[in-house]
């Protein structure tokens, strides 16, 4: 019998079952599929923009981090997020009551940062669980004429990416798997490694804002399970259209890069929330740079829109090469050797 690894499962049995989803309520404006974050409603004047995601590969602030990991799905569809849901399943024979309203303060002060309003759930000590599990559904509204998704995305459209990569993971690893890493970090870099998820920060929610204020977003995307090489194939399998590819222009910092080679891990393959995956028209590109210089907010182009079809490549000489896409997330081959 074969058993699937741990994460995301595999693209093509995840196409597979995705591709059968009912959907029998004309309402429904957008459905699952690669590289659609969330589902849309129509609501009359306005979209409903929902999403759902748990968090399973850290316990480290986990109410907040589950908020903002949702929020970042919720706003790079042009909405506002508004009301949230939780459920919340805690291992038994480890939970304490002050546990409990740890993590419902988590979430409630994140909730507070955005002026969302929290209105239910579920919570439950669970059997045979070994750490906290949080999975948060977000519901978000935006106006018609504001609304994007990567259908609308333009031969073209530059290609632009915020901050840069992988700012999630860097954090995680060096809160789970701290002592792997004194040989090649100092203490101060350490720490300063597991704050990566206030500093640079994994939330996107300023630099969507920004870019939005702008105009000439087509697409954005978040970058989470599978890290760049994944989103930038998710977002052209959902744009269908070709993305032409810059790998040696993406931002990666020292202590991640240092992170990967020790740990011999593929930066472009770790979940990297905290990047803002972005395509915009070339009219808008100049100002969208300068709003997000003006705010210090790093970016760089890394790459542009093509013709229709489907790929990401990298232009190698004269010839492109295709950039892999990763059946999973490269983090989860840490959690397989503990």
């Amino acid at each position: 019998m074969e058993f699937l690894p741990i994460g995301k499962l595999p693209p093509a049995l995840l196409d597979s079952i995705i591709s059968k989803a009912p959907i029998t309520d004309k309402r429904v404006i957008l459905g699952p599929g690669t590289g659609i974050d969330c589902a849309v409603i129509d609501y009359g004047a306005s979209y409903l923009v929902m999403k759902t995601d748990p968090i399973t590969l850290t316990t480290e602030n986990i109410g907040w981090y589950a908020v903002q990991i949702n929020v970042n799905d919720i706003v790079t569809t042009g909405a506002k997020p508004q009301w949230m849901l939780a459920t919340v399943l805690l291992p038994e024979n480890k939970t304490t009551p002050a546990f409990v309203e740890q993590i419902s303060e988590q979430l409630f002060d994140a909730c507070k940062l955005f002026n969302i309003s929290f209105v239910g759930g579920h919570t439950e000590i669970t059997h045979d669980l070994n750490r906290p599990v949080i999975a948060v559904t977000l519901i978000g509204e935006v106006k018609k004429d504001n609304f994007i998704s990567p259908r609308g995305v333009k031969t073209g459209d530059k290609v632009l990416i915020t901050k840069g990569i992988p700012i999630e993971a860097t954090a995680i690893i060096a809160n789970d798997f701290e002592l792997s890493l004194t040989e090649v970090l100092t203490a101060q870099e350490i720490l300063q490694a597991q704050n990566y998820v206030h500093n640079p920060g994994i939330s996107v929610f300023q630099d969507a804002t920004l870019a939005l204020d702008c105009g000439g977003v087509t697409a954005m995307h978040d970058p989470t399970e599978g890290g760049l090489a994944a989103a930038l194939w998710e977002l052209s399998v959902a744009s269908r259209k070709k993305i032409r590819f810059y790998p040696d222009q993406v931002p990666v910092s020292e202590i991640s890069s240092k992170i990967c080679k020790h740990l011999n891990l593929n930066p472009m393959n770790l979940i990297a929330s905290g990047a803002l995956l972005l395509t915009v028209s070339p009219n808008k590109c100049t100002e969208i740079i300068k709003k997000l210089e003006e705010h210090q907010i790093v970016y760089k182009e890394i790459g542009f829109i093509q013709e229709f079809g489907e790929g990401v490549f990298i232009s190698n000489g004269s010839s492109l090469t295709a950039l892999v896409r990763p059946e999973r997330d490269d983090i989860t081959k840490l959690y397989e050797l503990q």
